[in-house]
């Protein structure tokens, strides 16, 4: 009995000083005060905890100014000329997977983008479709168990528990193919070199919709960057152009080497990534900071698992192995479905960071 009431009764050692405890939010007060509930994330545990880490590490990122690092060595590392002037913040890769456009998320992209809050987009191709989709057609609501063939019989496409009708993809193309021709146009007139990046410049340019996030990247010069542009619609758009009125070339090479010198080049800056979802965008933003020894800041957003070894469920730390973040980062991982993180990671942070009068320019 002895020998099992000590197995049951364990004493345990002494916490160290510092450590936190778990408290949530009391919900006590009259009204809610969203702001201290979000701040209690941190502090309840499980996948909270790792979105108020997530909170805490794009506060981090947003924070950092190259006079800090100055400070800090006494200028060493540092042109003089750099530190003087407009603050040198933190350059930041934001990437995203399709679905996420299609979802409400666009709408807090969006907000990014036309307040320049951040430098370097990376998305699929339906990343970039469905945003001008959306400012052509609607999306809705649906349910994740409506049958596909019922949907299939209606000319109803389903993403997730989203319904998107089939006349939305007939509006793109009568807008989409028209610039094909024109893009033809010039590169055998002027010899244009078309990269991806290039063309959805164009599109938000061509799209002259408010409610677009090519617009607002094309308005304020901020690169978007697609390698799979045609693993989507308008890769069916251009497949079909290809046989009606055949030429057009797209330059990928071109694309690698201005996304790679992205990072390579962002010195004085550090960098931060974040990023909702996994696949390509994942992957193209790591491998592109590996270029600079690894990102200095970074948010991973996303429900995949690292069980079956894929890139997509890979914790920062397997990043870190390749030199893709760096070692002395402080990355976190939030195993969330982005819709509902990535919208109260903004509210705490670029939505309190930045202000109207104080923008990067």
């Amino acid at each position: 009995m002895e020998a099992a009431a000590e197995a049951v009764l364990q004493r345990s050692s002494e916490m160290e000083d510092g450590t936190p405890h778990v408290q949530g939010y009391a919900f006590e007060e009259e009204e809610t005060d969203y702001d201290k509930l979000l701040e209690s994330m941190v502090r309840s545990g499980f996948q909270a905890t790792a979105l108020g880490r997530a909170m805490d590490e794009v506060n981090r990122m947003l924070d950092w100014r190259l006079e800090h690092d100055v400070e800090d060595d006494g200028g060493a590392n540092c042109d003089e000329k750099e530190v003087h002037g407009d603050p040198v913040r933190t350059k930041i890769f934001l990437g995203f997977t399709s679905n996420l456009i299609s979802s409400g998320v666009r709408e807090s992209i969006l907000y990014l983008v036309k307040n320049r809050m951040v430098d370097v987009l990376v998305t699929t191709a339906g990343g970039v479709e469905e945003d001008f989709i959306k400012c052509m057609a609607k999306t809705y609501l649906g349910d994740f168990s409506l049958k596909g063939k019922d949907l299939r019989e209606k000319g109803m496409n389903r993403i997730g528990n989203l319904v998107v009708p089939n006349d939305n993809y007939c509006k793109f193309e009568d807008w989409f193919v028209p610039i094909l021709d024109q893009l033809l146009v010039e590169q055998e007139r002027e010899g244009v070199i078309w990269t991806p990046s290039k063309i959805i410049h164009r599109l938000g340019k061509e799209i002259d919709c408010t409610e677009s996030v090519y617009y607002w990247c094309y308005k304020n010069n901020i690169p978007v960057y697609c390698p799979a542009l045609t693993d989507g619609s308008m890769g069916d758009m251009i497949y079909f152009h290809a046989f009606k009125n055949p030429g057009l070339q797209i330059d990928i090479v071109g694309d690698i080497v201005a996304m790679n010198n992205e990072a390579v080049y962002a010195k004085p800056r550090k960098t931060g990534i974040i990023i909702l979802g996994g696949g390509l965008p994942k992957h193209h933003i790591c491998n592109a900071n590996l270029m600079k020894n690894g990102a200095d800041f970074a948010v991973f957003v996303n429900t995949a698992q690292e069980f079956d070894g894929s890139d997509s469920g890979a914790r920062p730390d397997e990043a870190v192995s390749w030199g893709k973040i760096r070692a002395d980062a402080s990355p976190v991982k939030v195993c969330c479905d982005a819709t509902i993180a990535f919208p109260l990671i903004v509210a705490q942070t670029f939505k309190k960071r930045f202000k109207w009068d104080t923008r990067p320019s």
